[in-house]
């Protein structure tokens, strides 16, 4: 059985600094819910406390409709997955796997019976009488959340539990704790840093900077949609061009500088004509073409299905004083590669492009929420 969390204003304070100041979200029963930051945003620090490891200095978590500030953890029924594994190097898999079961008295029969089908979910039956040190870090990371599931928790909270892995294998468990997640069916909640995994594993992602959460919604929803600059530098890379805001018999459009001038319809009521705003276009929605955005390529990077140009624009628009401009050119649907020093002009696929106000503190497209 899992349960819906909600978190409800709630405040935590360390040596008189807040650390988060009335956070408010709600995870959905069965959901894989990723908290999604920077280091220091607060994210494992609400992991923590929900997981009754840190005290609530103010508003309430409930699972369901049950208040647990004041439970202490071991009496939350959760399973908890961390970076270091946390598994007994003197066990065997299974003594590991069968440990939480053994210290709620559960019969023998049933032990073996819940034993036998997590680690076959898992798929780590073949090494169930080896130690921990005859295993790869992939296969102790399997023991770990067979170790935490196998308990049947109302939740499952993991705390960056692939960064100790190389990146091909970061891939691989990732696909594998998505698909264990969703066999069990246990509400989940995943802490990481890592834009790529986040997009890769979640039902919904929690976007947070500096205590504060940013945006939450599906993954497609806050690549292509982000609610501000930070979300859309944060999760992938989007280029951010000085713009403005015209209008002109009627016809709203958007200008960047004085070579590229696009028709545009789906502004929110939040947008003053005639106004200076930030244009976010990410590497991919760029296109090399006879007209548009006129810049010279700096250097190009080969990555086998991609290249990436860094150019430099004819007229200044980045934001970011300094930076380059970074476009992605599919090899499948090119034929012809740029060298450095070559002038291209690059048109950007207008039904893509994100809109900020000139802070880039909030969307100006129509239909973007924090909350989805």
């Amino acid at each position: 059985m899992s349960v819906s969390i909600f978190v409800n204003k709630v405040t935590k304070i360390y040596d008189q600094n807040v650390i988060l100041k009335d956070l408010s979200l709600e995870v959905k029963n069965g959901e894989f819910f990723t908290l999604l930051g920077p280091s220091g945003c607060g994210k494992t620090t609400l992991l923590r406390m929900i997981a009754g490891f840190n005290t609530i200095e103010g508003g309430e978590i409930s699972f369901d409709n049950k208040v647990i500030n004041d439970i202490p953890a071991h009496k939350r029924n959760i399973g908890m997955v961390f970076q270091n594994y946390a598994i007994f190097p003197h066990l065997t898999v299974r003594q590991n796997v069968e440990y939480g079961l053994k210290l709620r008295k559960l019969p023998k029969a049933e032990i073996k019976t819940k034993v036998d089908e997590i680690l076959k979910v898992t798929r780590i039956e073949e090494y169930q009488e080896r130690l921990p040190e005859r295993l790869s870090g992939g296969q102790q990371q399997r023991v770990a959340l067979a170790r935490a599931v196998v308990i049947h928790p109302d939740v499952l909270l993991m705390d960056e539990p692939l960064s100790n892995l190389d990146a091909k294998l970061r891939i691989e468990m990732r696909s594998a704790i998505r698909e264990i997640q969703k066999k069990v069916g246990i509400t989940t909640v995943y802490v990481t840093h890592d834009q790529e995994e986040a997009l890769a594993v979640s039902d919904r992602i929690a976007v947070m900077k500096d205590g504060v959460i940013q945006q939450v919604g599906r993954p497609e929803q806050i690549y292509t949609r982000p609610v501000n600059t930070f979300v859309a530098t944060f999760i992938g890379h989007s280029n951010l061009l000085k713009a403005r805001i015209a209008v002109e018999n009627k016809q709203t459009f958007l200008e960047l500088g004085r070579d590229l001038r696009m028709a545009i319809d789906n502004l929110s009521d939040l947008v003053n004509y005639n106004m200076d705003v930030i244009a976010a276009v990410r590497p991919e929605e760029f296109t090399i073409s006879d007209k548009g955005l006129r810049a010279k390529i700096k250097s190009r990077t080969f990555l086998g299905r991609y290249v990436n140009y860094e150019l430099t624009l004819m007229e200044d628009l980045m934001v970011v004083p300094g930076t380059y401009l970074e476009v992605s050119q599919d090899l499948g649907l090119t034929e012809k590669l740029y060298n450095e020093g070559e002038e291209v002009c690059l048109e950007p696929c207008m039904r893509r492009i994100n809109i900020f106000n000139e802070d880039g503190s909030h969307s100006l497209i129509r239909g973007v929420m924090v909350d989805e």
